[in-house]
């Protein structure tokens, strides 16, 4: 673990983590978050950003690499469906158009509890809808997404894969894919999450579903059928809450013979990638990320280069 880790992680548990804990409502966590991200999160370099309002999709924002390749990465971004933007994840976004040398496309997709399910889950599929409608083929679109992004991107790839028309490929970390809280992780990892208070995680689903049923495929991709899957990559945490939503999700598309790619950090925390820039571990997630993605896009990935600042070591 390198000492930028150590430091991110002891300043989660000490000031973060409780901030979530007693967070008095969506809108305080979705404030809360924009002030994070502009204090800590890296900002965009090296790319041109841009943003789109299509008539009948979301407002997109678009992370172009200055000579990037007919191919386009559609990015959710996480925060639980109540929080989160375009903006929040800049650097993330920036690093991913990058590394893998394609545009990174991603929805601002409406947030809960102003609009509940199926808002989230209409949004994502207009905006596939969109770029399928501007030329794009599905073999030139890879989706990816964190938290409840990456919840979100299984559930369209689960939804396209039952149309036959499913992406290149998918990549998501900590994805959440079961709004039920089944999962074990929840138990176990509760002390040991520098990051998500577990106590909170029942009420954001609440928020989301507005009584929806959580089983529901399009809320729990957990619970979703996958037939022809494209090829999958993971990134998980060991301690965190949402660790299998990862492993159970992961072993069972391993099981059906869907290509899979697993990366289990035994240290960081949940969605660490968003803090690219920042400590090299999320630098190496997001290398491997794109990698794989700009492999199965057709494409050679290139990998992230750490500045002297942030060596592995530091």
């Amino acid at each position: 673990m390198s000492l930028r880790l150590r430091l991110l992680n002891a300043a989660l548990v000490a000031v973060v983590k409780p901030q979530l804990r007693h967070m008095s409502n969506p809108l305080a966590a979705r404030r809360g978050f924009e002030r994070f991200a502009r204090a800590f999160l890296a900002r965009p370099s090296g790319v041109i950003v841009e943003r789109e309002h299509p008539e009948e999709a979301p407002e997109l924002f678009w992370h172009r690499p200055a000579a990037g390749r007919p191919k386009v990465l559609i990015y959710f971004h996480g925060g639980g469906y109540i929080a989160g933007s375009p903006r929040t994840h800049h650097g993330l976004l920036a690093s991913l158009a990058k590394v893998a040398g394609i545009a990174v496309c991603t929805p601002r997709y409406r947030l809960a509890p102003e609009h509940p399910f199926p808002a989230a889950q209409d949004d994502a599929y207009a905006a596939w809808r969109h770029l399928r409608q501007t030329g794009f083929a599905p073999r030139d679109i890879a989706l990816a997404g964190d938290s409840a992004g990456g919840g979100l991107a299984l559930s369209l790839v689960a939804r396209l894969c039952a149309e036959h028309t499913p992406p290149a490929a998918v990549a998501v970390f900590s994805p959440r894919t079961d709004l039920t809280g089944s999962g074990a992780s929840c138990r176990t990892n509760a002390g040991r999450d520098p990051f998500l208070p577990v106590e909170r995680l029942a009420e954001l689903a609440g928020h989301a579903l507005a009584g929806h049923d959580p089983r529901d495929p399009l809320v729990s991709p957990l619970f979703a059928g996958f037939p022809a899957s494209p090829p999958v990559f993971f990134a998980v945490s060991e301690t965190e809450v949402l660790l299998d939503d990862t492993m159970r999700l992961a072993r069972r598309l391993e099981a059906e013979g869907v290509e899979t790619e697993l990366q289990v950090s035994p240290d960081s925390p949940h969605a660490w990638p968003i803090f690219v820039g920042r400590i090299p571990e999320a630098d190496a997630t997001v290398a491997q990320a794109a990698t794989f993605l700009a492999r199965h896009l057709g494409l050679a990935g290139g990998r992230l280069t750490a500045s002297p600042e942030r060596s592995a070591g530091s």
